[in-house]
């Protein structure tokens, strides 16, 4: 829900989330560095993972419902013989194997988890059921039956094989379960296992590499330089300027020809001002989402 906000800073800020924190506790400490209310996070993570966690600011929160459809890639250690209530290391123990698995085994196994796959949502997850987080159900001791999802493992790569430790590359879509990989990996092994860490290295058109520490956004004096344009998240969209007319009828949200071919596009003022995220069908642009200053 977008509120009011008390100052002008607008766009993304992309943090590298510490352990232990949830995403909204990393929000709800921004909402003071920046003075705003007006503030939401893409993607959520678990407090156990760290990485990136894209936080918009502003008319930025606009964008937020673009980036829940967005690819994430995910580093994660997998821990074999080890089965959990909450399919990580942090929860209770439900059983142990010894571990019995080549490298080459568990590299045979990870084809059948590649493409469109069956997913069944963790209890321990903010998914709800009925209007309820299941999570609160199974803090509750109550377990409710969860219907498979499909999702889809575009790349699952072996960084590293050891014993009964490995680490994963993982990019998938939205609405992916890295905890439930890793213990259906283990379960396909025969042995279980769980998830023992989980770093987010990139997010939609965001990397690791361009993500702040918390850390550094809390002690900062003038967080603003750390703002993205929201436009960076449509960087994959090709951009067009509009003229002074076709500007005014974007404004006023009507439609307008436009002859360049179809497909999604960034469009901005003479001035260089990111207008909207606009389609085009046949010859006529329209809005999809405007982000100009009202």
């Amino acid at each position: 829900m977008e509120i009011e906000s008390v100052n002008t800073m607008n766009g993304i800020v992309i943090i590298d989330k510490p352990q232990g924190w949830t995403s909204q506790d990393v929000t709800a400490r921004l909402r003071r560095v920046f003075n705003t209310r007006r503030i939401g996070h893409g993607g959520t993570l678990d407090p156990m993972a760290t990485g990136v966690l894209p936080v918009f600011v502003g008319r930025a929160t606009r964008g937020v419902e673009f980036f829940e459809h967005a690819e994430k890639i995910y580093e994660a250690t997998l821990k074999l013989g080890l089965t959990t209530d909450t399919e990580d290391v942090t929860g209770q123990v439900l059983e142990q194997k010894e571990v019995c698995i080549s490298k080459q085994e568990f590299l045979d196994i990870l084809p059948k988890f590649r493409g469109k796959i069956q997913q069944i949502p963790p209890m321990y997850s903010a998914l709800k059921v009925n209007g309820q987080k299941l999570c609160d159900l199974a803090r509750k001791g109550r377990e409710v039956e969860r219907q498979p999802r499909e999702i889809e493992i575009f790349e699952l790569e072996c960084l590293d094989f050891s014993g009964d430790t490995a680490r994963l590359r993982v990019r998938c879509s939205k609405g992916t379960y890295i905890r439930t990989l890793c213990k259906d990996i283990g379960a396909a092994l025969g042995c279980g296992g769980c998830m023992a860490a989980l770093r987010r290295v990139a997010a939609g058109e965001y990397t690791i590499g361009e993500a702040v520490p918390l850390q550094t956004l809390l002690e900062s004096e003038n967080p603003e330089p750390h703002l993205r344009p929201v436009d960076t998240m449509f960087r994959n969209f090709p951009a067009v300027t509009l003229t002074a007319n076709q500007e005014k009828r974007c404004r006023n949200g009507n439609s307008f020809t436009l002859n360049t071919p179809d497909g999604t596009y960034r469009a901005y003022s003479q001035n260089g001002e990111f207008l909207m995220l606009a389609k085009v069908e046949g010859g006529i642009m329209s809005t999809i989402k405007s982000f100009f200053e009202v």
